[in-house]
């Protein structure tokens, strides 16, 4: 079920799997041992549902008995946007392991049903080729590499790898809770379409990642401290992806009234974290702090490189960034 490919590089890295005792994490837990990859694990418990404490018990017990680390954070009470901060939590805690155990990939279970709710959610929101192409089997994110082992292979058969092996895990009660979008897409659409044509769907995005590949043109990116700068290519729609891919390696999702933004605007603000300014040849993304108390030479420094004032308060914390910047925009 794992491509041979895949099998290779995870043999040689170190890797930590995001584990909930689903279904999907569980089946990837037990693919890793079958193959031969050594991994540890990482658990979140939110405090939601009584089950919980039984999936982390589970997870405990996998560790202890097949001989690998499980990590568990149990997450302070969500009271507001649940699944966009149970997110943060759950990748902020992946990557303080990451950072302190020198894991050099993150593995998620997501699949193909995964893959093709999201594009169709992207769709009816509105979206072009490389927003629906979507999530890709590896991605470069800040330190390591997030790989997704299993996006070629559809739920039913994650579903008969674990029966036919009797493999025990849990169902959450909330994927059936239609007061989430993703569920209302995946009941609704997502999984009857599957049902049907799921060879057709992989083979379509097959055809989608390799026009991707094609119409994206790459930027090399440099990064001084938490300043990150890549040279503008010939489309600021191409600019743009590249501005979404980066923050998303960073763990923060831009919305997109503030992509469209970006179309007319050469600064913005992005979620009140981040600055993202366009000059004439390059795109400069840093953490957004509001510019105050700015010495008077700093001001005339910054005015003779034209930066722009939304970006002066992080490189006022910055020296070695704003000597990048005068080497670069001179």
């Amino acid at each position: 079920m794992l491509k041979s490919k895949t099998k290779k590089a995870l043999q040689t890295t170190k890797n930590l799997l995001a584990f909930s005792a689903g279904g999907d994490s569980t089946a990837l837990l037990f693919l890793l041992l079958e193959n031969d990859i050594k991994f540890d694990i990482a658990i979140v418990d939110y405090g939601t549902r009584e089950q919980s404490k039984e999936e982390v018990a589970y997870a405990k017990a996998l560790a202890k008995e097949y001989g690998f680390t499980c990590n568990v954070h149990h997450a302070q009470k969500i009271t507001t946007n649940f699944e966009a901060n149970a997110r943060q939590i759950r990748y902020d805690f992946f990557e303080s392991l990451i950072q302190q155990n020198s894991y050099d990939t993150l593995l998620t279970a997501h699949h193909l049903g995964d893959r093709f709710e999201w594009m169709l959610m992207q769709f009816c929101k509105g979206a072009g080729c490389a927003e629906l192409a979507g999530m890709q089997e590896k991605t470069q994110r800040n330190g390591y590499m997030l790989y997704r082992p299993l996006l070629h292979v559809n739920k039913e058969e994650l579903l008969e790898y674990l029966h036919g092996n009797n493999i025990r895990y849990f169902e959450d009660a909330s994927n059936a809770d239609e007061k989430y979008t993703r569920n209302i897409f995946r009941h609704n659409y997502t999984n009857p379409l599957l049902q049907k044509y799921a060879q057709g769907i992989k083979k379509s995005f097959a055809y989608m990642d390799a026009d991707v590949r094609d119409l994206i043109q790459s930027t090399s990116l440099q990064k001084i401290n938490e300043l990150a700068c890549f040279k503008k290519t010939p489309t600021r729609r191409n600019d743009i992806y590249h501005i979404d891919k980066y923050l998303k390696s960073i763990n923060h999702l831009m919305s997109g009234e503030e992509k469209k933004l970006l179309q007319i605007q050469d600064s913005l603000v992005i979620g009140r974290k981040y600055v993202v300014t366009m000059t004439a040849e390059y795109i400069l993304i840093a953490p957004y702090i509001k510019p105050v108390n700015m010495p008077k030479n700093f001001k005339e420094r910054m005015r003779s490189l034209h930066v722009e004032p939304k970006l002066r308060g992080y490189l006022l914390t910055d020296p070695e960034a704003v000597e990048f910047l005068s080497l670069l925009l001179v």
